[in-house]
C-alpha cells in the first residue's frame, strides 16, 4: 500500500459564480479580490476567465451581482474528495493530463484537468493534500480507479 489516503468529504454547498460586470461588490462581500486564473482564495477557486466555484454561504453575494453576473448551486453535482499523503501528486499523474509533480504547481493552485477521462477541478491544499470537486455521475468510477492506482503505486 503506497503513502495516499483517497478520503470521501461528501457534497458541499457550492455556487458557480460567472461574473462579466464589475466586480467591486463581489470582492466587498468577501472581503478580498477575486483570485486570477488558476488561483483560490478562502472558499473561492478561479475556474475560467469569468467563473468562480465557491463554497459556502452566498447569499450576501447574489445582491452583490446586479446584473453583472450569475450565481448557481452545483453542490449537489460535485463530490469533495481529498488526497493526502507523500505520494498524492503520483497519484494524479496517473491517468492525468497535467503535470502535477510540477514544484509550481503549490498551495491554491487550481487546475481544471481531465484524469482517467473525466474532468476534475483540483485546488492545492498544502504540501501534502489536494482537494478535487468530482462530477457525482463519475465519483463512483474515479474513487474506485484511484483506489486501484494507489495500490499499485511504487513506494
Amino acid at each position: 500500500m503506497t503513502d495516499v489516503v483517497v478520503e470521501r468529504l461528501g457534497f458541499a454547498p457550492l455556487q458557480l459564480l460567472d461574473l462579466w460586470g464589475d466586480p467591486g461588490g463581489v470582492q466587498q462581500v468577501l472581503g478580498h479580490a477575486l483570485p486570477p486564473v488558476g488561483r483560490a482564495e478562502g472558499g473561492v477557486l478561479r475556474t475560467g476567465p469569468t467563473s468562480w466555484l465557491i463554497e459556502g454561504e452566498v447569499s450576501a453575494l447574489k445582491a452583490a451581482i446586479s446584473g453583472d453576473g450569475a450565481i448557481a448551486a452545483v453542490g449537489g453535482g460535485l463530490l469533495r474528495v481529498r488526497l493526502s499523503g507523500p505520494n498524492w501528486r503520483s497519484l494524479l499523474m496517473e491517468g492525468g493530463l497535467f503535470d502535477f509533480e510540477s514544484p509550481a504547481f503549490t498551495t491554491d493552485c487550481v487546475v481544471i484537468t481531465v484524469i482517467d477521462h473525466v474532468s476534475v477541478t483540483l485546488r492545492v491544499e498544502g504540501p501534502d493534500s489536494c482537494l478535487a470537486y468530482v462530477p457525482a455521475s463519475h465519483a463512483a468510477d474515479l474513487l474506485h480507479f484511484w483506489q486501484i492506482s494507489a495500490g499499485g503505486l511504487p513506494q
